[in-house]
């Protein structure tokens, strides 16, 4: 018996030292991924930057900061602006839309929908140079809303009464707890299409389209990418080669290099990747989507 163990003693004391100090042994390899010395190609620094906007539109800071810094990099001779967003609140769609509207006035910038530009993401990238559609793409909704519940029903039946103290005829506007009366709505739509009205203008100014016209291609229409194509809403239809392809010659670049994904982050993405994978082979209720 003592034979065997020491026979065996480097692979248990190994797979010991492993079980023991595996978190520690997983922190040197995020470090590593780090700080690793980059590769030769690694090393050449991109002149064409790629910024992605993904999800629904709330916070946008990081956004708003990749963008400046392409601006402010004379490095970087054009920017792709890829998105799939089904569009989000009002004030941040309008900070990326002035955000590509400044970048634009220092170097090209091609919008790409690879998925879903529509409300707010639309808006977001109306002063690109040109707009590029994924043939498989919806664009378009073009429009304003604001909805809530009336709860007033629900509160009843379980016995909760709502109480409040204001000043001013409008100030319980939206709220949830009754219907809501003709004066509030119709405060309410004062806001909707003032926003709305901004919107299409700011729509047909970037890409010069009737105003008067507007309910061809606004009115919350959803299109097709060869539907938005045809009413005037993207430039061409194409893939993200293609997309790429035409920021690289509005540039003027012979040899574009693209920014690389962080080391980090790629690992982060493929740790939730494989925890999601997990989850749903083992709990498919619980299924991401």
């Amino acid at each position: 018996m003592q034979f065997i163990k020491k026979l065996f003693y480097p692979l248990t004391a190994t797979m010991s030292y492993i079980q023991n100090h595996f978190k520690a042994m997983l922190f040197v390899l995020i470090l590593v991924l780090i700080f690793a010395p980059a590769s030769e190609e690694d090393l050449v620094p991109n002149n064409l930057q790629e910024i992605s906007l993904v999800g629904p539109i709330m916070e946008v800071s990081e956004v708003l900061e990749q963008i400046e810094s392409a601006a402010a990099n004379n490095k970087i001779k054009g920017v792709l602006f890829s998105i799939d967003s089904p569009g989000g609140a009002v004030a941040p769609s309008i900070e990326l839309a002035y955000a590509i509207k400044r970048l634009r006035a220092k170097k090209p910038v091609v919008a790409y929908a690879k998925g879903t530009l529509a409300s707010g993401s639309y808006y977001a990238s109306i002063w690109a140079n040109e707009i590029i559609a994924n043939p498989g793409s919806m664009v378009g909704s073009i429009g304003v809303i604001m909805q809530g519940a009336d709860i007033s029903q629900l509160m009843s039946k379980i016995g909760i009464s709502s109480q409040s103290v204001q000043a001013g005829k409008y100030k319980k506007v939206g709220t949830p707890d009754r219907e809501w009366t003709d004066y509030e709505v119709n405060e309410l739509n004062k806001v909707i299409y003032g926003t709305y009205d901004m919107f299409t203008a700011d729509v047909a100014k970037a890409r010069g389209l009737d105003f008067n016209k507007r309910d061809i291609y606004a009115n919350a229409h959803i299109f097709t990418a060869s539907q938005a194509k045809d009413v005037g809403l993207v430039d061409y239809l194409g893939v993200g080669y293609d997309a790429k392809l035409r920021v690289a010659q509005l540039s003027g670049v012979s040899e574009p290099v693209w920014n690389k994904e962080d080391k980090f982050d790629k690992l982060m993405k493929k740790l939730s990747a494989t925890t999601a994978l997990t989850l749903h082979t083992y709990f498919p209720s619980l299924a991401l989507k």
